[in-house]
């Protein structure tokens, strides 16, 4: 596998994004992830967005971190959040997302965040043990989805190493 920075609105970045939303929307019985996104918030040193390949060439995973601070939507000063980590389907269980996971923390720490955060819900319960099998711990919730019920906030800290 080949993972790379990518532009969020890179035409393979946008293909995996429509496929990750249809998933969400599947799962939540919903329109799917709604926060706001800007291509620019994912362009370093404020970001990185990353796409992995396989070995024919093919998107088959992705994630990205932008630059968060103190706000009304319960961010704090040197966060870093974790945005779009998806794998598609014929390509789960190769650990593509714990190492794509682990490029974006050390990008982030690498930036000067000081912790990475994340939102996600119940109905990916695959998720929350990649985070929490990665060190992620509930914290306070935050974000555009803060005051949904099955909303689910982590935090890491991204200590030097």
């Amino acid at each position: 596998m080949d993972i790379r920075p990518m532009p969020f609105d890179h035409p393979d970045a946008v293909k995996l994004n429509d496929q990750v939303q249809l998933e969400y929307a599947a799962r939540y019985g919903d329109e799917g992830d709604v926060t706001p996104l800007d291509p620019s918030m994912f362009a370093p040193p404020s970001g990185l967005y990353l796409l992995a390949y396989d070995g024919l060439g093919r998107p088959v995973a992705t994630g990205g971190w932008r630059t968060q601070d103190e706000n009304a939507e319960g961010y704090a000063n040197g966060d870093a959040e974790l945005k779009r980590m998806y794998v598609v389907p014929e390509a789960r269980g190769l650990g593509l997302a714990r190492r794509i996971l682990a490029a974006l923390e050390e990008d982030a720490r690498a930036a000067g965040r000081i912790r990475m955060v994340l939102e996600t819900g119940t109905a990916q319960p695959e998720a929350i043990a990649l985070y929490t099998s990665s060190g992620y711990e509930p914290c306070a919730k935050f974000g555009h989805y803060r005051g949904y019920e099955n909303s689910r906030c982590f935090a890491k800290p991204l200590t030097a190493r």
